[in-house]
């Protein structure tokens, strides 16, 4: 390695300076703070675990994107964390083990062993809100009103896209289709291949009924009436029908709470597939089509820790938030101290503590070529500011 490869960073791995890493922190903090204001207590899980409780309930995607490491004191293998929603299940169900809905907050920076895309960071920073507890429409609704008003006070005008994953999940189960068609018909379906779709469904030895619900998932999607042609497709699946019902159910909530929202349903979105369990949402930005937040329901994922209960949440990504939102700082003056000595040193020090306890920022030096407003100089036993020319 020359010198000129000591400073390169692993691809996909990038940092953040000055002035994003201050925005970044003020949007961190704007969240953080909506989300206690909702009663959501923040907690701070830690950046590695054994990778038995790391990936408890997630399947195999986040294995895939996880950093695996051998614990030198006890020999066990450990993950650096890929994804914090587990993390927090596990305080939910054995650290805290609250009685009735519990409400967690979090941020920390995540590690991926394989980016999301090829432009996506390997180290995103994670911001999110996760509720446990509750298994109805109320808490879905619960969970995305927080999405739409976390991304409202940002300032962002997005739109929401609703979907449920148990919707393909059941039609397969109810049609006895094998785990390998399962997955290939999950991939085309999700990539919205219809030509490919056809030819792989036409093979699979179903009625033809049967055949064209599959065939249909694709094409159920958009902002209007979706939700009533999902119905009369599945009245025969009653518990479709029951997930396309509570998808209503969250939508007139959200219609109601945010009026002049737009709303855009996708019955094949099968994003999370082997993570979610139900309703799976997101917002978009209106202009940009930039997925900024995403959640959705994962009932019992704190079996395995020995609390099995309902659970759903979202998460955003503060270095893609940071692409569409600059919070304004608030400005503060900026002082240059010049050097003291002896007595006049220690009032020199003084008087730099009071004033950054009263807002400013004071560089103990005399580098010039820093920008200031203000100049501390010693002045008749005084130390006095005087306002830079």
């Amino acid at each position: 390695m020359n010198i000129a490869d000591r400073w390169l960073l692993p691809d996909g791995v990038d940092e953040v300076l000055p002035p994003a890493a201050s925005n970044l922190e003020r949007i961190r903090r704007e969240l953080l703070d909506i989300f206690v204001a909702w009663g959501y207590d923040y907690v701070i899980p830690p950046m590695v675990e054994f990778l038995e409780s790391l990936l408890t309930g997630t399947g195999s995607d986040l294995d895939l994107k996880t950093f695996k490491v051998t614990d030198q004191i006890s020999g066990r293998m450990m993950g650096i964390r890929a994804d914090i929603t587990s993390q927090v299940a596990r305080i939910d169900a054995h650290s805290q083990n609250k009685e009735g809905v519990a409400r967690f907050c979090y941020s920390g920076t995540v590690l991926h062993a394989r980016p999301e895309n090829m432009l996506a960071s390997r180290a995103p920073i994670h911001v999110g809100a996760e509720l446990f507890g509750e298994s109805g429409s109320d808490a879905d609704l619960e969970i995305v009103s927080l999405m739409i008003e976390s991304m409202q006070a940002l300032g962002l005008t997005v739109m929401v896209e609703l979907g449920d994953v148990g919707i393909f999940r059941q039609l397969v189960q109810r049609l006895a289709i094998s785990a390998a068609d399962e997955e290939l018909l999950f991939a085309l379906i999700q990539k919205k291949a219809a030509v490919e779709l056809e030819a792989k469904v036409k093979g699979l030895a179903l009625a033809d009924e049967h055949k064209q619900l599959i065939l249909a998932l694709p094409g159920l999607c958009g902002t209007e009436g979706v939700l009533a042609r999902g119905q009369q497709l599945f009245a025969t699946f009653p518990d479709i029908v029951q997930r396309l019902a509570n998808i209503a159910d969250v939508a007139r909530g959200v219609e109601s709470r945010f009026p002049g929202l737009q709303i855009y349903y996708d019955l094949s979105e099968l994003r999370g597939y082997n993570y979610h369990t139900g309703i799976v949402f997101a917002a978009y930005l209106g202009d940009a089509r930039r997925r900024v937040a995403q959640g959705g329901r994962y009932d019992s994922i704190g079996r395995l820790f020995g609390r099995d209960r309902g659970a759903t949440g979202f998460d955003v990504d503060l270095k893609t938030l940071g692409k569409f939102v600059t919070l304004a700082d608030v400005p503060r003056p900026v002082v240059i101290a010049a050097a003291g000595a002896g007595i006049a040193d220690q009032q020199r020090w003084q008087k730099i503590r009071e004033l950054r306890a009263a807002g400013y920022i004071v560089v103990e030096s005399g580098l010039q070529t820093v920008a200031h407003d203000f100049t501390l100089n010693q002045d008749g036993g005084e130390w006095q500011l005087t306002k830079t020319n």
